[in-house]
């Protein structure tokens, strides 16, 4: 059964509802170009409300190793995505609480994928000029190979309607939503929250 990440919460009390509907884990945007990007007050505040009862990641993009080991330590979160443009060494710092988002163009993207370490890796749509959130869908076949052998989030453009074929068509060990059951950015729509981890599992 494919895990639910719901990601890009702003608020303690959406972050909560969405742990209480059944997600696995929570996604808190520490990215300051992100329309979901919130502050450590924010982010610390989240992770508290979490507790154990789901995984907190803090998504950072292209940010220094002290500026991830800071919000990290500050925050509380529990793992680190890195979706940027970041190296191996440095998501090796993270090890094994962390992996690596990359941007799907092609086949290549995939087979960048064995750079990095770790058992998990996130796989997203690309779209030039953004790092992720866009709800945009990438060719769902290319990476079906490669959750087959490692533990694979799949990411960019699901939705309550579509999730299920994913699920089907990759089998990921993860499934990852943002703009997908919002109403606007970081506002959680939670009956659509409901719908899209309903229709995962």
């Amino acid at each position: 059964m494919a895990r639910v990440k719901i990601c890009g919460l702003t608020s303690a009390a959406q972050a909560r509802a969405c742990v209480d509907l059944g997600a696995d884990a929570i996604g808190i945007n520490f990215f300051a170009g992100s329309k979901r990007c919130v502050d450590l007050a924010t982010g610390r505040a989240i992770v508290e409300t979490v507790g154990d009862e789901a995984i907190t990641v803090g998504v950072f993009v292209d940010a220094g190793l002290a500026e991830i080991e800071r919000i990290k330590a500050a925050s509380g979160i529990r793992c680190v995505q890195l979706h940027g443009d970041e190296s191996p060494e440095l998501l090796e710092r993270f090890l094994p609480h962390a992996y690596k988002a990359l941007r799907v163009r092609g086949a290549e993207t995939i087979a960048e994928a064995a750079r990095f370490g770790g058992e998990h890796v996130l796989l997203d749509a690309y779209v030039p000029g953004e790092p992720g959130g866009t709800g945009e869908v990438f060719e769902w076949s290319l990476a079906t190979e490669l959750a087959r052998s490692r533990q694979v989030t799949l990411a960019g453009g699901l939705v309550p309607e579509n999730v299920a074929a994913a699920v089907a068509a990759v089998r990921p060990f993860c499934v990852d939503v943002a703009s997908g059951v919002e109403r606007a950015p970081g506002d959680k729509d939670l009956e659509r929250v409901a719908a899209f981890i309903a229709a995962a599992r």
